[in-house]
């Protein structure tokens, strides 16, 4: 059984708005799930773990996530065309391409987090 898309998609809302113990909660539901144990399973899983960690220890200057501007679209862009870019890559293990697919996935969330947030723009039309 795949990963659920909706079940990632709520943890990574959770890391993101920095609700550890429910995040956590959620990442043992998709642990606990019929989730088939593989190398790109267990790199998506130790991927998601590793967000929790980045997000709740802000201090370290060196840490990915902290120094992220969740609001720069292009950035986030840019961040997961390299981890999709990784992803797919063969020389990569399948440790390795879950891991970056876990990244990608949560860029993915961020981007549409961003343009869900953004004052929509309303264009008047001239009744003549």
């Amino acid at each position: 059984m795949p990963i659920s898309p909706v079940f990632v998609t709520r943890f990574f809302q959770l890391v993101t708005s920095r609700q550890f113990a429910e995040a956590k909660r959620e990442l043992e539901r998709l642990r606990e799930s019929k989730v088939k144990k593989n190398e790109f399973n267990t790199g998506f899983f130790l991927a998601l773990n590793g967000m929790i960690l980045a997000q709740k220890s802000n201090d370290d200057p060196y840490a990915f996530l902290p120094n992220v501007n969740f609001k720069d679209k292009k950035k986030l862009q840019n961040y997961r065309r390299e981890f999709t870019k990784h992803q797919k890559k063969k020389i990569h293990s399948g440790f390795d391409r879950g891991f970056f697919k876990a990244w990608a996935d949560y860029m993915r969330v961020l981007i549409k987090a961003e343009e869900a947030t953004r004052p929509k723009k309303i264009v008047q039309t001239r009744l003549e």
